[in-house]
């Protein structure tokens, strides 16, 4: 068994309000439960307007498996039209 966590930095440019970056994140955030069956939660730049850090965590009998599901995911958030994929980093546990 493998956990594996992706944390991505996500930069919302139109964003002006906490109110616009929060309705952008729940329409990304519902998008990655539904499509990819995994968790996903803000963790970091909560109080900052452009800024969010995501974690997906997900679990699976091996680790290409981890590797293909993060790699889809990071695809789908590169092609993203409200926000930017800055960065990301994978764990596994």
């Amino acid at each position: 068994m493998v956990v594996g966590l992706l944390r991505v930095h996500l930069h919302i440019p139109f964003s002006q309000s906490l109110k616009d970056k929060r309705s952008v994140l729940k329409r990304a955030i519902h998008h990655l439960r539904t499509s990819y069956n995994c968790a996903v939660g803000e963790v970091d730049d909560q109080d900052l307007w452009q800024s969010a850090v995501l974690a997906i965590a997900t679990v699976y009998s091996s680790r290409e498996q981890v590797d293909s599901l993060f790699q889809a995911i990071e695809r789908d958030l590169s092609r993203g039209e409200d926000f930017q994929l800055l960065d990301h980093q994978i764990e596994y546990l």
